[in-house]
Protein backbone atom coordinates (compact mmCIF):
# COMPACT_ATOMS: atom_id res chain seq x y z
CA UNK A 1 0.00 0.00 0.00
CA UNK A 2 1.59 3.65 -0.95
CA UNK A 3 2.58 6.60 1.56
CA UNK A 4 -0.52 8.85 1.45
CA UNK A 5 0.93 11.68 -0.46
CA UNK A 6 -1.14 14.88 0.47
CA UNK A 7 -2.70 15.09 3.92
CA UNK A 8 -4.73 17.37 6.23
CA UNK A 9 -6.54 20.45 4.80
CA UNK A 10 -7.40 24.61 4.42
CA UNK A 11 -3.97 26.29 5.36
CA UNK A 12 -2.28 22.89 7.10
CA UNK A 13 -2.36 20.86 4.32
CA UNK A 14 0.73 18.79 3.99
CA UNK A 15 2.95 16.64 1.36
CA UNK A 16 4.47 13.32 3.10
CA UNK A 17 7.80 12.41 2.00
CA UNK A 18 8.38 9.12 3.82
CA UNK A 19 12.14 8.78 2.73
CA UNK A 20 12.94 12.38 4.23
CA UNK A 21 16.32 11.33 6.21
CA UNK A 22 17.38 8.09 4.55
CA UNK A 23 18.44 9.49 0.95
CA UNK A 24 22.14 9.79 -0.25
CA UNK A 25 23.46 11.68 2.54
CA UNK A 26 21.03 10.45 5.01
CA UNK A 27 20.75 7.35 6.90
CA UNK A 28 19.29 4.53 4.99
CA UNK A 29 19.38 2.09 7.76
CA UNK A 30 17.57 3.90 10.20
CA UNK A 31 17.07 2.12 13.08
CA UNK A 32 13.54 3.03 15.76
CA UNK A 33 13.59 6.87 15.66
CA UNK A 34 10.92 7.41 18.23
CA UNK A 35 11.92 10.94 19.28
CA UNK A 36 12.57 13.62 16.88
CA UNK A 37 12.77 17.55 18.25
CA UNK A 38 14.55 20.74 16.61
CA UNK A 39 17.08 23.88 17.08
CA UNK A 40 16.37 27.29 16.50
CA UNK A 41 18.65 27.05 13.35
CA UNK A 42 16.09 24.26 12.17
CA UNK A 43 18.28 21.34 12.17
CA UNK A 44 16.41 17.86 13.28
CA UNK A 45 17.50 15.79 16.22
CA UNK A 46 16.32 11.94 16.01
CA UNK A 47 16.42 10.25 19.02
CA UNK A 48 17.41 6.83 17.84
CA UNK A 49 16.45 4.16 20.12
CA UNK A 50 17.84 0.92 18.75
CA UNK A 51 19.58 -1.12 16.99
CA UNK A 52 22.16 1.70 18.65
CA UNK A 53 21.01 4.31 21.10
CA UNK A 54 21.79 7.83 20.07
CA UNK A 55 21.26 11.51 18.65
CA UNK A 56 21.46 11.83 15.17
CA UNK A 57 21.12 15.39 13.37
CA UNK A 58 20.24 16.39 10.27
CA UNK A 59 19.25 19.62 8.01
CA UNK A 60 15.99 20.57 6.84
CA UNK A 61 16.72 18.10 3.77
CA UNK A 62 17.50 15.49 5.48
CA UNK A 63 21.21 14.89 5.42
CA UNK A 64 22.71 13.67 8.15
CA UNK A 65 25.06 16.47 9.52
CA UNK A 66 26.30 14.31 12.79
CA UNK A 67 25.69 11.74 15.60
CA UNK A 68 26.37 11.09 19.07
CA UNK A 69 25.75 8.15 21.79
CA UNK A 70 26.25 10.09 25.14
CA UNK A 71 29.19 7.97 26.26
CA UNK A 72 26.65 4.86 26.16
CA UNK A 73 24.65 6.33 29.10
CA UNK A 74 21.60 5.77 27.03
CA UNK A 75 19.83 2.27 28.01
CA UNK A 76 16.39 3.14 26.41
CA UNK A 77 15.60 6.27 24.88
CA UNK A 78 12.40 8.11 25.05
CA UNK A 79 11.77 11.62 24.99
CA UNK A 80 13.87 14.58 23.83
CA UNK A 81 13.29 18.53 23.60
CA UNK A 82 14.95 21.33 23.00
CA UNK A 83 14.72 24.66 24.77
CA UNK A 84 15.23 27.94 23.91
CA UNK A 85 18.94 28.31 24.58
CA UNK A 86 19.46 25.51 22.11
CA UNK A 87 20.01 22.76 24.84
CA UNK A 88 18.37 19.07 24.61
CA UNK A 89 16.66 17.44 27.33
CA UNK A 90 16.36 13.76 27.12
CA UNK A 91 14.26 10.83 29.47
CA UNK A 92 15.33 7.54 29.09
CA UNK A 93 12.84 5.02 30.36
CA UNK A 94 15.47 2.17 31.73
CA UNK A 95 18.07 4.64 32.91
CA UNK A 96 15.16 6.31 35.05
CA UNK A 97 17.28 9.55 34.59
CA UNK A 98 16.53 13.35 32.62
CA UNK A 99 19.71 14.41 31.67
CA UNK A 100 20.58 18.04 29.85
CA UNK A 101 22.95 18.45 27.20
CA UNK A 102 24.82 20.62 24.62
CA UNK A 103 23.81 20.66 20.96
CA UNK A 104 27.20 18.28 20.14
CA UNK A 105 26.93 16.15 23.25
CA UNK A 106 28.49 17.10 26.36
CA UNK A 107 26.38 16.17 29.14
CA UNK A 108 25.83 19.55 31.70
CA UNK A 109 23.16 18.16 33.98
CA UNK A 110 21.32 14.94 35.35
CA UNK A 111 18.49 14.11 37.49
CA UNK A 112 17.31 10.69 38.85
CA UNK A 113 19.99 7.49 39.90
CA UNK A 114 20.94 5.78 36.59
CA UNK A 115 19.37 2.65 36.15
CA UNK A 116 17.09 2.87 39.30
CA UNK A 117 13.72 3.73 39.60
CA UNK A 118 12.44 5.99 42.03
CA UNK A 119 9.69 4.98 44.80
CA UNK A 120 6.23 5.90 43.89
CA UNK A 121 6.19 9.66 43.62
CA UNK A 122 9.49 10.18 43.96
CA UNK A 123 11.71 10.89 40.34
CA UNK A 124 11.61 8.67 38.66
CA UNK A 125 10.22 5.52 37.44
CA UNK A 126 10.23 5.20 33.64
CA UNK A 127 10.04 8.79 32.84
CA UNK A 128 8.89 10.20 29.19
CA UNK A 129 9.30 13.83 28.35
CA UNK A 130 11.09 17.10 30.01
CA UNK A 131 9.86 20.38 29.00
CA UNK A 132 11.47 24.09 30.13
CA UNK A 133 9.54 26.80 30.71
CA UNK A 134 10.26 30.29 29.56
CA UNK A 135 11.52 30.97 33.13
CA UNK A 136 13.69 28.01 33.64
CA UNK A 137 11.42 26.00 35.32
CA UNK A 138 11.22 22.39 34.38
CA UNK A 139 8.63 19.68 34.14
CA UNK A 140 8.49 16.05 33.82
CA UNK A 141 5.91 13.92 33.18
CA UNK A 142 7.01 10.48 34.92
CA UNK A 143 5.49 8.22 33.14
CA UNK A 144 5.16 4.88 32.45
CA UNK A 145 6.11 3.80 36.06
CA UNK A 146 5.37 6.88 38.28
CA UNK A 147 2.14 8.38 37.34
CA UNK A 148 3.23 12.00 38.29
CA UNK A 149 4.42 15.33 37.28
CA UNK A 150 7.40 16.71 38.50
CA UNK A 151 7.68 20.43 38.57
CA UNK A 152 11.60 21.98 39.52
CA UNK A 153 12.95 25.45 39.91
CA UNK A 154 15.14 27.59 37.58
CA UNK A 155 18.22 25.70 39.35
CA UNK A 156 16.78 22.16 38.97
CA UNK A 157 15.71 22.53 42.23
CA UNK A 158 12.26 19.64 42.82
CA UNK A 159 9.81 22.08 44.01
CA UNK A 160 6.98 20.09 43.83
CA UNK A 161 4.95 16.53 42.29
CA UNK A 162 1.23 15.93 41.71
CA UNK A 163 -0.62 12.70 40.87
CA UNK A 164 -1.59 9.17 41.08
CA UNK A 165 -2.59 6.44 39.25
CA UNK A 166 -6.61 6.64 37.99
CA UNK A 167 -8.74 7.96 35.47
CA UNK A 168 -10.39 10.59 37.77
CA UNK A 169 -9.08 14.52 37.45
CA UNK A 170 -5.51 15.02 38.07
CA UNK A 171 -5.37 11.52 37.97
CA UNK A 172 -3.03 9.51 35.31
CA UNK A 173 -2.90 6.07 33.32
CA UNK A 174 -0.01 7.06 31.62
CA UNK A 175 1.16 11.00 31.41
CA UNK A 176 3.34 10.88 28.52
CA UNK A 177 3.91 14.17 27.28
CA UNK A 178 4.16 17.71 29.37
CA UNK A 179 4.15 21.56 27.90
CA UNK A 180 3.51 24.79 29.42
CA UNK A 181 1.40 27.25 27.22
CA UNK A 182 1.16 30.91 26.81
CA UNK A 183 -1.34 31.16 29.60
CA UNK A 184 0.80 29.40 32.20
CA UNK A 185 -1.16 25.90 31.56
CA UNK A 186 0.76 23.04 31.93
CA UNK A 187 -0.71 20.21 29.71
CA UNK A 188 -0.41 16.78 30.04
CA UNK A 189 -0.69 13.67 27.36
CA UNK A 190 -2.28 10.99 29.27
CA UNK A 191 -2.69 9.05 26.71
CA UNK A 192 -4.37 5.71 27.92
CA UNK A 193 -7.27 7.53 29.47
CA UNK A 194 -7.35 9.24 26.27
CA UNK A 195 -7.09 12.98 27.18
CA UNK A 196 -5.04 16.16 27.64
CA UNK A 197 -5.71 17.45 31.34
CA UNK A 198 -4.60 21.08 32.21
CA UNK A 199 -2.92 22.49 35.29
CA UNK A 200 -1.58 25.62 36.92
CA UNK A 201 1.90 25.52 37.54
CA UNK A 202 1.43 24.22 41.23
CA UNK A 203 -0.31 21.18 39.59
CA UNK A 204 -4.37 22.66 40.46
CA UNK A 205 -6.68 20.82 37.81
CA UNK A 206 -8.09 23.22 35.31
CA UNK A 207 -10.17 20.91 32.82
CA UNK A 208 -9.49 18.67 30.15
CA UNK A 209 -10.18 17.49 26.63
CA UNK A 210 -10.68 14.26 25.77
CA UNK A 211 -8.94 12.85 22.33
CA UNK A 212 -7.71 9.84 20.65
CA UNK A 213 -4.38 8.70 22.68
CA UNK A 214 -2.54 11.92 22.89
CA UNK A 215 1.20 11.15 22.55
CA UNK A 216 3.13 14.21 22.33
CA UNK A 217 1.87 18.00 21.45
CA UNK A 218 4.25 20.79 20.16
CA UNK A 219 3.29 24.28 20.34
CA UNK A 220 4.45 26.84 17.85
CA UNK A 221 3.19 30.82 17.30
CA UNK A 222 -0.09 29.60 19.49
CA UNK A 223 -0.90 26.74 17.18
CA UNK A 224 -0.79 22.65 18.61
CA UNK A 225 0.46 19.53 16.64
CA UNK A 226 -0.07 16.58 18.16
CA UNK A 227 0.39 12.76 17.95
CA UNK A 228 -2.06 10.35 18.46
CA UNK A 229 -1.32 6.79 19.19
CA UNK A 230 -3.21 4.20 16.40
CA UNK A 231 -3.05 6.46 13.46
CA UNK A 232 -3.97 9.83 13.88
CA UNK A 233 -1.85 13.85 13.27
CA UNK A 234 -4.24 16.89 14.58
CA UNK A 235 -3.40 20.62 14.10
CA UNK A 236 -5.58 22.66 17.00
CA UNK A 237 -5.97 25.73 18.59
CA UNK A 238 -3.71 26.44 21.30
CA UNK A 239 -7.13 25.21 23.82
CA UNK A 240 -7.36 22.26 21.46
CA UNK A 241 -10.16 22.94 18.85
CA UNK A 242 -9.06 21.17 15.92
CA UNK A 243 -8.05 23.08 12.78
CA UNK A 244 -7.44 19.78 10.46
CA UNK A 245 -6.72 16.50 11.37
CA UNK A 246 -5.75 13.39 9.47
CA UNK A 247 -5.62 9.55 9.39
CA UNK A 248 -1.84 9.00 10.16
CA UNK A 249 -0.41 6.21 7.81
CA UNK A 250 2.98 4.86 8.96
CA UNK A 251 6.08 4.19 6.69
CA UNK A 252 5.88 0.64 7.70
CA UNK A 253 2.88 -0.33 5.58
CA UNK A 254 2.91 -3.79 7.20
CA UNK A 255 2.51 -2.22 11.15
CA UNK A 256 -1.20 -2.08 11.86
CA UNK A 257 -0.77 0.09 14.87
CA UNK A 258 0.30 3.20 12.52
CA UNK A 259 1.58 4.91 15.90
CA UNK A 260 2.90 8.67 15.52
CA UNK A 261 5.11 8.79 18.70
CA UNK A 262 6.65 11.90 18.48
CA UNK A 263 5.93 15.35 16.34
CA UNK A 264 8.10 18.93 16.17
CA UNK A 265 6.77 21.93 13.63
CA UNK A 266 10.03 23.85 12.22
CA UNK A 267 10.28 27.06 11.36
CA UNK A 268 8.80 26.91 8.06
CA UNK A 269 5.56 25.36 9.49
CA UNK A 270 6.79 21.86 8.25
CA UNK A 271 6.27 18.69 10.58
CA UNK A 272 8.56 15.98 11.68
CA UNK A 273 7.05 12.61 12.81
CA UNK A 274 9.11 10.18 14.94
CA UNK A 275 7.32 6.45 14.98
CA UNK A 276 7.93 3.92 17.52
CA UNK A 277 6.06 0.93 15.78
CA UNK A 278 10.03 -0.41 14.30
CA UNK A 279 12.66 0.74 12.52
CA UNK A 280 12.89 3.22 10.12
CA UNK A 281 9.85 4.80 11.03
CA UNK A 282 10.36 8.97 10.46
CA UNK A 283 8.67 11.04 8.14
CA UNK A 284 8.59 14.78 6.97
CA UNK A 285 5.43 16.63 6.07
CA UNK A 286 6.15 19.75 4.17
CA UNK A 287 3.28 22.51 4.28
CA UNK A 288 2.00 23.90 1.05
Amino acid sequence: MAIQQVVGSGKYTYEVDPQWGRRAGGVPDLGVAQGVTGDSKDRIYVFQRSPKACVLIFDQNGKLLDSWDGGGRFISPHGIWCSPRDELYITDTQAHTVTRWTLDGKLLQSWGTHAQPGDWGVPYNRPTKAFVAPDGEMYVSDGYGNKHVHRYDKDGNLVGSWGEKGDGPGQFALPHDVWVDKNDHVLVCDRENKRVQRFDREGKYLGEWRDQNPMQIFVRDGIMYMAHAYAEVSVRTDDGEPLARWPYQSVLTHEKEKSPHSIWVDSRGDIYVGEVVGEGGLQKLTRQ
